[in-house]
């Protein structure tokens, strides 16, 4: 008798693959008090993004290895810290400034869809993937990163309290970093807060969207934050809310997510940057779509770093 085994469908989610540009490129990340400043405001970012944008296209051409370059463009506007304008006044103006510097952008993403999308907690299905490392010398004591909500890129400072507690002094020590080259640049990234609800950081957001752009998101196998057009009936919404989450502008453009992207921001987002990276050096990203991702580049005879911040390049251009 031949023995059959029967599973769930459920219980092996196939991962979908997804479609992938060269380049995912970032033309702003603005917020509310940027656009309060009127269309001037704008017109200088889109003016000093211009040059590096250009740039991102030939280096992307390189990349290609002399075939046509895949870049897309996107933009993402904060509408997760504070409601402001609607997309109806805000779209028209944002496409406009950017049309009259050269710019075309291609998607345009809400920042609290990198919190919640289509029904999926996008942030807290990658809070799960953390695999925070334990420092060398760890007792233990120290809450892990889904209780206290920092993640590090180190060893911290011991917390002298609790050997006094048990009759012993425990010396301060720095806090180190780990794989110093020389010198520590610790860094301690605060994920969230309970004020009063769980209220996600932007460093935090914003890692989730770099993996977005990088195509490396998934729920039960299936792609998230899909791009999503307007039907011919429908005209821009008056609240975000009724945005898709991430919009298509441009039905010809190449896909969002991309083999690597680049980011063309204001000097201010550094600081925020830096905890993106270290944020994403200690995500365990689902290894189907990673495996996906090395497999089409391979194909196309593309290099892709192995590790997932070293796919994110970035220009700061100095100003506010």
């Amino acid at each position: 008798m031949t023995e059959q085994i029967f599973r769930e469908t459920t219980a092996e989610p196939r991962t979908q693959s997804l479609p992938l540009a060269h380049v995912s490129l970032e033309l702003g990340h603005l917020y509310m008090e940027d656009f309060e400043d009127g269309p001037d405001r704008l017109r200088e970012h889109f003016a000093r993004v211009k040059p590096w944008a250009d740039a991102a296209h030939q280096a992307a051409a390189v990349m290609s290895g002399g075939r046509r370059a895949r870049v897309s463009t996107c933009f993402l506007i904060d509408d997760y810290f504070t409601q402001f304008s609607s997309p109806r006044e805000l779209v028209p103006l944002l496409l406009g400034e950017a049309k009259a510097a050269g710019l075309e952008i291609d998607y345009l993403a809400r920042e609290s869809a990198c919190a919640q999308a289509d029904g999926v907690a996008l942030a807290a299905a990658v809070e799960s993937r953390l695999v925070e490392s334990p420092a060398e010398g760890s007792d233990g004591t120290r809450p892990g990163v889904r209780e206290m909500g920092w993640l590090s890129n180190g060893q911290r400072s011991p917390a002298s309290g609790a050997g006094e507690a048990m009759g012993r002094v425990v010396p301060w020590t720095p806090p180190s970093e780990a794989g110093a080259r020389r010198h520590s640049i610790f860094v301690d990234v605060e994920l969230w807060n309970e004020d009063p609800r769980r209220t996600w950081s932007c460093p935090f957001l914003a890692a989730v969207w770099q993996l977005a752009r990088l195509g490396l998101l998934r729920h039960r196998g299936n792609p998230v934050l899909e791009p999503r057009g307007l039907r011919p009936d429908q005209t821009l919404p008056e609240t975000w809310s009724a945005l898709p989450p991430l919009l298509r502008l441009n039905d010809s453009a190449p896909p969002f997510a991309a083999y690597r992207t680049t980011s063309v921001l204001p000097s201010r987002f550094l600081p925020i940057e830096h905890a993106v990276r270290v944020v994403l050096s200690q995500v365990e990203a689902d290894a189907t779509a990673l495996r996906q991702v090395a497999e089409r580049a391979a194909g196309e005879g593309i290099q892709v770093p192995a590790d997932i911040p070293d796919r994110a390049a970035y220009v700061f251009y100095p100003g506010p």
